[in-house]
């Protein structure tokens, strides 16, 4: 296992809309290993393929939050969201955008379609955390961010934020 570099907005490849994984071979599963390391490593909850570059239509979740809490990992491969129901106003971060918090409009609870990594398909609905997770990961996997369900103002300052950052960075 590996961690691999997130990429951070505004890189371009983060707009790469995943492909659908057909090979569930060693290469998927070294995938997902190192996504699961990485995210745990970032700390993370969730973490999309296409946010280390790699276009392929897979994310984990782990929403086990406290240190009492044993790790609850999931993986999606091609998931597709079948039903969105109720809506939910909540804080949500991005290992793309280090140090932005902000509150998105989302369903309040999913039923979701995928295949674990093993190729077996699975459904799942869920709510709270979970479904905020699914459908920000998967929104990755559509070559869409956190900034775009924001309006134009704070999209910018958004987008100033994480420009001011790279070129710290680049410093």
């Amino acid at each position: 296992m590996a961690i691999r570099t997130i990429l951070h907005y505004p890189d371009k490849r983060l707009r790469i809309p995943g492909e659908r994984v057909t090979d569930f071979g060693p290469e998927l599963q070294t995938l997902v290993d190192d996504m699961a390391e990485t995210m745990y490593a970032a700390p993370g909850v969730g973490l999309a393929a296409t946010q280390i570059g790699v276009a392929l239509r897979v994310f984990i979740i782990d929403v086990a939050t406290g240190d009492d809490e044993p790790s609850d990992l999931r993986v999606f491969v091609n998931p597709e969201i079948l039903e969105r129901n109720g809506e939910v106003v909540w804080e949500e971060g991005c290992l793309s955008f280090p140090g932005v918090h902000e509150e998105i409009d989302r369903a309040e609870r999913v039923k979701v379609r995928a295949q674990d990594r093993n190729g077996q398909v699975f459904e799942l609905e869920a709510d709270g955390l979970l479904a905020v997770a699914v459908q920000h990961e998967n929104d990755h996997l559509e070559g869409k961010l956190m900034v775009d369900h924001l309006g134009m103002l704070k999209k910018r300052m958004v987008h100033r934020q994480m420009m001011k950052r790279a070129a710290d960075a680049a410093e």
